[in-house]
Order: C-alpha cells, then sequence, then structure tokens
C-alpha cells in the first residue's frame, strides 16, 4: 500500500513551504541538499520539517497540500500545533477580519 505526505518545512528566511511526497526522509533530503536549483526552498536552507500528515490516497493528499497552501499563516500554526480544533474558529476569524489565504 502507498503513502503519501503532505508536509510543511520552516524556510531560513522564516517562510513555509508545503510539498507533497511520497517519502519524507528523502524528500526533505532533497530539499536540505538543495538538489533543484529551482525549487522555492533552494535559496532559503537550511529547512526544518515542522510537519506532516500521511494519506493512502494521492488524490486526498494532493486536494489537502492545495487547501494548506491556500491557509493563512495562523491555520497553518495550527496544524503544525496539532490544535486541528482551532480551525473553524481561525476560518471564521478570516471571514470576519477581511483576511485572504496568504500568509
Amino acid at each position: 500500500m502507498n503513502q503519501y505526505f503532505v508536509y510543511i518545512l520552516l524556510c531560513s528566511d522564516n517562510s513555509y513551504y508545503t510539498g507533497i511526497t511520497n517519502n519524507v526522509e528523502r524528500r526533505l533530503s532533497e530539499h536540505e541538499n538543495g538538489d533543484n536549483i529551482n525549487c522555492y526552498t533552494y535559496k532559503r536552507r537550511p529547512v526544518k520539517l515542522l510537519f506532516y500528515e500521511s494519506f493512502a490516497d494521492v488524490n486526498q493528499a494532493i486536494a489537502f497540500e492545495k487547501q494548506v497552501k491556500g491557509w493563512r499563516l495562523a491555520k497553518k500554526e495550527a496544524i503544525i500545533r496539532g490544535e486541528w480544533e482551532s480551525l473553524p474558529e481561525l476560518a471564521r476569524t478570516a471571514k470576519t477580519d477581511g483576511s485572504t489565504g496568504s500568509p
């Protein structure tokens, strides 16, 4: 059975990078080593793995990655802390304060 992971990295410029992989250790190594000069993280190394969630279905993983990429910083930091229960309140706050999906 295949597993897929959505992950969040903290970059050296304090930005977050969200990605998807089928092997977290290998992908983290690729980011840390700068294997892809065109990758967002290339000039933002070192990176630190803060979060990952596993999925059995690649389509669910892709959908979750896209969802997280659209979230405000507060929602990303909530799941990094494991505070999933705070997401509904953070979503309501975003609607009332005019926040966008960008951090």
